[in-house]
């Protein structure tokens, strides 16, 4: 009975601890900012986003013709090209640029300008991930039900709950660096989307869609080591337990994207070797002939 006892008591213990840590960090500065208050409204328009890509969108896309979209992806293509561009430049301007310390920079609750600046940046990182879940929703409206992988959706599901995570209770300090990193790559990314929305004659002039995925695996293993790092340093004023959530989830997404790129891009390297092999086999045969 007194284990049972000592073990709800531990339980209970860990619980406060976890409560009062995050109710002791939380940014009083972004409080009253738009769906930064409390998770509800997030996990509703992620819950509606998972229900529509994965049942209601394609039970109602079964017998329809798939949706074109063109002038659609180009405009939303474009925002996101523009929107990931002022990311990185208030990343910069706010921290990243000379401000910030890259072995350990701890959140500061300030109000100055440039702290504010930082904390405005990391609230519309925030509202980016979630206006980024059309990108699924495009996929299920023009059938393109391969794009719509297990890695996709965990990707475009989890960012959002970081980015409030950070809006909430760290706008600022040593885990913008994934933002910032994150909003430059997505320049090129949205970029490449936007060409490509343009049709066939500009598609086949767009052959770098695969070094997209390995500057994304570059970018999860910058923050891997950079949140990494702090667990070292017994003076760094950043919460180590966020930074190891960052770690693990920054080692995870290595992983999975490393895994992504290993099965679709060496699958076609090899397929197109193969083709060449047999057209060269063909070739010869002919001459024979």
């Amino acid at each position: 009975m007194s284990t049972v006892t000592l073990s709800i008591n531990e339980t209970n213990t860990v619980v406060d601890r976890l409560v009062n840590f995050f109710v002791e960090h939380e940014d009083l500065r972004t409080k009253n900012w738009f769906l930064s208050n409390a998770p509800g409204p997030l996990f509703t328009i992620l819950a509606v986003y998972l229900y529509f890509c994965l049942y209601a969108g394609p039970r109602w896309m079964r017998d329809r013709k798939p949706f074109e979209l063109k002038n659609t992806l180009l405009v939303y293509n474009a925002i996101q090209v523009v929107l990931s561009w002022v990311l990185f430049y208030e990343g910069y301007k706010g921290g990243w640029g000379g401000h910030y310390n890259f072995k350990c920079q701890p959140v500061l609750y300030a109000t100055d300008p440039i702290s504010m600046r930082m904390a405005r940046a990391v609230w519309l990182y925030y509202i980016a991930k979630i206006t980024e879940l059309l990108d699924t929703v495009f996929f299920v409206l023009r059938k393109k039900d391969r794009q719509i992988s297990f890695l996709h959706l965990y990707h475009h599901t989890l960012m959002p709950v970081c980015a409030f995570i950070g809006v909430k209770y760290f706008a600022g300090g040593h885990g913008t660096l994934l933002g910032f990193i994150n909003s430059f790559i997505h320049i090129i990314m949205y970029a490449y989307y936007l060409l490509s929305a343009m049709g066939p004659k500009v598609q086949k002039y767009l052959w770098w869609k695969k070094y997209i995925t390995i500057l994304q695996i570059v970018q999860f293993l910058i923050i891997f080591v950079h949140t990494l790092q702090v667990q070292f340093q017994p003076s760094c004023n950043f919460p180590k337990p966020i930074a190891a959530l960052l770690t693990f989830n920054a080692g995870l997404f290595t992983y999975m994207f490393s895994s992504f790129y290993v099965k679709n891009y060496n699958k076609e390297q090899k397929r197109a070797s193969l083709k060449k092999k047999a057209d060269a086999a063909a070739a010869a045969a002919l001459k024979q002939d």
